[in-house]
């Protein structure tokens, strides 16, 4: 049996794989605590908190068993899980609505539940500090300050129709990064390569030769297909086309 202190996470993680359930409860009394307390920053009603931590320790015991998971840094990986299971959650109770009124579902006024508001910022945010800086610079002055290509020109020592074309890709980059932050990390070899590029693949952005990679995984990978989905959706749900202020259209 495992004690609390007497193995390195590392080692505990090995054992589970073996088959030890105990090392998975000296992994539990180890980082509960910590877990419990990123789930009540991310779900404030105490129950809600208490239900992502069951669940997102049920879900690593069930990695670890089938041979996935990780291998080290099991609390980043813990964590990273907690708030994938926040986030879907919050989509999965945001389509269920119990009623015998159908009149309700008109426009209205959307719905912005506070804890996936924060995990959604925090995905865009890192999303955003992955971009190569020319890309960082032109987001910033066109969509956060509304500046048009035009008055970027001069600050980028381009002309208005190159910042236009930078403007696109930049944009495109950042939908790439922000789609990939929906994706766990996954342990065996070709479906981590997978997912490091589902973003680009859901956006039509992949090489030839790693599309039919890409495609060739997913034709007998159920869990790769899963991921895929996911983020599919998000895409497709979240994703607004922008309005470009200046006329020029990109030519590349």
């Amino acid at each position: 049996m495992a004690i609390p202190g007497s193995d390195t996470d590392t080692d505990l993680l090995a054992a589970v794989r073996a088959g030890d359930a105990a090392a998975y409860g000296t992994l539990y009394q180890r980082h509960s605590a910590a877990t419990r307390q990123l789930a009540h920053s991310l779900a404030p009603n105490p129950a809600d908190a208490d239900d992502l931590v069951a669940e997102t320790f049920t879900n690593v015991f069930a990695a670890l068993r089938a041979g996935r998971g990780p291998l080290v840094a099991f609390r980043a990986y813990l964590h990273t899980t907690l708030r994938h299971v926040c986030y879907h959650r919050a989509r999965r109770d945001r389509r269920l609505e119990f009623t015998d009124d159908l009149t309700r579902y008109d426009p209205g006024e959307p719905f912005l539940d506070p804890a996936l508001d924060r995990l959604e910022r925090t995905f865009a945010a890192r999303a955003f500090s992955q971009l190569p800086a020319r890309w960082r610079d032109v987001l910033w002055h066109t969509e956060v300050e509304g500046a048009s290509p035009a008055e970027v020109a001069p600050l980028l020592g381009l002309t208005p129709n190159a910042v236009a074309v930078l403007a696109h890709r930049a944009r495109e980059g950042l939908r790439q990064r922000y789609l990939q932050q929906h994706v766990a990390t996954a342990e065996q070899p070709e479906c981590r390569w997978t997912g490091d590029r589902l973003g680009g693949h859901v956006r039509g952005r992949l090489a030839t030769r790693d599309t039919a990679r890409m495609r060739a995984h997913l034709s007998w990978c159920a869990s790769c297909r899963g991921r895929l989905a996911e983020i599919a959706d998000l895409d497709v749900t979240r994703y607004r086309p922008y309005r470009q202020r200046h006329h020029a259209e990109p030519t590349g």
